[in-house]
C-alpha cells in the first residue's frame, strides 16, 4: 500500500545492505506527519511501515520483513540510534546480519519519549493543537496566554512608552511616568476587576516607586541608568531568598502567571534569583562602559533579548529538565505526581 503522502519531508535517511548478494535499501523519511520506512530489495519495494509524529506509536521502532529468493525470513529493524539519526538491524531467520551502526541501540531518544506519550497519536501540527487546548498531559498551556493576554500586552506598552518618554525628555521623567502609570493601573484593576498587571502587581508597583524614588533622590541620568542594577538586586535577592524557603511567595505567584506545567516554585525562585543578578551585572557593565543612547536602546531592547535566552535557562532549571539531581532536587507539583 503506497504510504500517504501530506506532511514535509525533514530529513531522508537511506540505508543500504546485502544478504547472500541480494542488495537491499531501507529509506526513512522523518516528516512532520511521521516517520515514513521503505524497504527494497533488488530495486523492488517490498514492505512499508509507518509511525505517527508524536503519540505513544510515534516512539516503536519499524518492522520490515519480507522472503528472500531461498525462502528464509528476512526481518528489518529500524529507528533512532540519536536524536539526529538513524539505523537499522538485518536479520536473517532471527540471526542478525547486518548493522548500520554496530554496537548502537536501536530505539526512541529515552530523554525525549516520556514527552513524546503524553500526546495523543497525530502529527507536529497536532502537538500544537493539543498544547493549545490545555491538555493536561501537554507541556505548555497555551491557554495561559489567553488568560494573561491583558498583562502582556500593557507590560509591553509600558515598556515602550518609558522608552518613548525617557528618548524626548530624560529617564528621571520616565521613570516618574513609569510608576505613576503603575499606580493607576493598580487602581482601575480594583475598580474594573479586570487583572491588568498580573499575579505580581503589587511586587511590581512597589519596584516601580522604589526605581521612581531613587530617580527623584539622585537627580541625574546616570543615578537613573544605575538605578536598574540597584532594583534588580533587590528583586533577585527577594526570588532567591523566597526559592531558598521552597518559593511559596514570589515564585509561585510567578509558575501561576506562566504557560509551563511541570515546574518547581523553588527552583522557579532560584533561577529566577540568579538570572536577576545576571541581568543587574550585565546592566551595569553598560551603564557604565557606554553612553545613555546605548544604554537606553539595551534596556529596553537587547535586555530582552539576553533575558529571553537566560529565561528559558531558568524554565528548563525549574522543570527539572536541567541539574535535576543537583541540589535542590527537583520536586514534581502535587498535581503532576497525581496525574
Amino acid at each position: 500500500m503506497a504510504e500517504k503522502q501530506g506532511g514535509l519531508t525533514l530529513w531522508r535517511y537511506r540505508r543500504q545492505f546485502a544478504v547472500d548478494g541480494v542488495p537491499g535499501c531501507v529509506t526513512l523519511r522523518s516528516r512532520t506527519d511521521g516517520l515514513f520506512s521503505e524497504l527494497e530489495l533488488n530495486g523492488r519495494i517490498v514492505a512499508r511501515d509507518q509511525t505517527p509524529a508524536i503519540g505513544p506509536s510515534a516512539v516503536r521502532n519499524h518492522l520490515l520483513t519480507s522472503t528472500l529468493p531461498d525462502g528464509s525470513l528476512l526481518t528489518v529493524e529500524a529507528g533512532y540510534i540519536s536524536s539526529r539519526n538513524m539505523g537499522i538491524a538485518v536479520r536473517r531467520d532471527d540471526v542478525t546480519v547486518h548493522e548500520s551502526h554496530p554496537g548502537r541501540t536501536i530505539a526512541y531518544p529515552e530523554k525525549y519519549r516520556a514527552q513524546m506519550v503524553a500526546y495523543a497519536d497525530g502529527s507536529m501540527g497536532d502537538a500544537f493543537k493539543q498544547n493549545a487546548s490545555g491538555d493536561a498531559n501537554s507541556e505548555i498551556d497555551f491557554s495561559a496566554f489567553k488568560r494573561n493576554r491583558i498583562p502582556l500586552a500593557v507590560d509591553i506598552l509600558l515598556g515602550l512608552l518609558f522608552f518613548v518618554i525617557a528618548k524626548y525628555t530624560d529617564l528621571t521623567t520616565a521613570a516618574i511616568v513609569g510608576a505613576g502609570l503603575g499606580l493607576a493601573l493598580l487602581v482601575a484593576q480594583k475598580i474594573t476587576k479586570i487583572d491588568l498587571l498580573g499575579g505580581l502587581a503589587l511586587f511590581g508597583i512597589a519596584l516601580m516607586i522604589a526605581s521612581a524614588a531613587l530617580a527623584l533622590m539622585f537627580q541625574s541620568d546616570e543615578a537613573v541608568k544605575y538605578r536598574t542594577t540597584v532594583i534588580g538586586l533587590v528583586s533577585a535577592g527577594l526570588f532567591l531568598i523566597d526559592g531558598l524557603r521552597g518559593g511559596n511567595g514570589l515564585a509561585i505567584r510567578l509558575k501561576n502567571y506562566l504557560p509551563y506545567r511541570g515546574i518547581d516554585a523553588g527552583r522557579l525562585g532560584i533561577g529566577m534569583g540568579l538570572m536577576g543578578a545576571a541581568m543587574a551585572a550585565l546592566n551595569l557593565i553598560v551603564a557604565l562602559y557606554t553612553s545613555t543612547d546605548v544604554w537606553l536602546f539595551y534596556s529596553t531592547f537587547a535586555d530582552f533579548v539576553v533575558s529571553m535566552g537566560l529565561i528559558l535557562i531558568v524554565f528548563q532549571y525549574a522543570q527539572g529538565k536541567i541539574w535535576r539531581e543537583t541540589w535542590p532536587r527537583y520536586r514534581p507539583p502535587p498535581a503532576d505526581e497525581a496525574g
